[in-house]
């Protein structure tokens, strides 16, 4: 089993390193040949609108787009889940998105780089350390997407199929518990 990690921008390095602490095997994604060498796929922090360019760019959209609809495992942390989200409510209107998880969200919602911020996140599978950096909001949850995760009473970590995405960067904690549930309950149960 191979973990692609986006990697045109973004936090690309921590996760793959995440990914590595559990004994899997990662690629960074770069392409359509790196992407056809994976079994799911990470998609980082960064600048969503940067990043939506780079997809274009790359020729990575189109094929990222059909492994996911094919059920290819993703996890999308902040700007990874604004791609992923069927609605971007602030975007720019050549923003691309992936539409594969029924929410909306608002870019940079919890506040500008001064207003990032830790807290507590509160899962079923355990409280997590949660980092907050120009953070997206969820601010509409669609029929079938779980709430695996919680900042208070609101939304910050969520699943629907094969999609997951965080609003915050667990990456930068140095617990790799989502990591690795994305890969023992997403990727691993998943033959591709």
């Amino acid at each position: 089993m191979t973990v692609g990690v986006l990697a045109l921008q973004g936090a690309f390095a921590a996760h793959a390193e995440c990914i590595q602490s559990l004994g899997v095997a990662t690629v960074e994604v770069r392409t359509p040949e790196h992407l056809a060498a994976v079994d799911s796929l990470l998609m980082p922090g960064g600048e969503s609108s940067t990043m939506s360019q780079l997809l274009l760019s790359s020729q990575l959209f189109a094929p990222i787009a059909s492994r996911i609809a094919e059920g290819m495992p993703v996890f999308g942390t902040c700007a990874g889940m604004i791609l992923l989200a069927s609605e971007i409510l602030d975007g720019r209107s050549d923003q691309v998105s992936f539409s594969a998880i029924d929410i909306s969200v608002r870019r940079n919602a919890f506040g500008r780089q001064v207003d990032s911020f830790e807290s507590s996140i509160h899962t079923p599978i355990g409280d997590f350390h949660g980092v907050f950096i120009r953070a997206p909001r969820i601010e509409r949850i669609g029929n079938g997407v779980e709430v695996l995760g919680t900042l208070g009473d609101e939304p910050v970590l969520v699943r629907q199929g094969n999609v997951l995405a965080a609003s915050f960067h667990p990456e930068l904690t140095g617990d790799a518990r989502l990591h690795e549930y994305f890969v023992q309950n997403m990727t691993q149960t998943r033959k591709v």
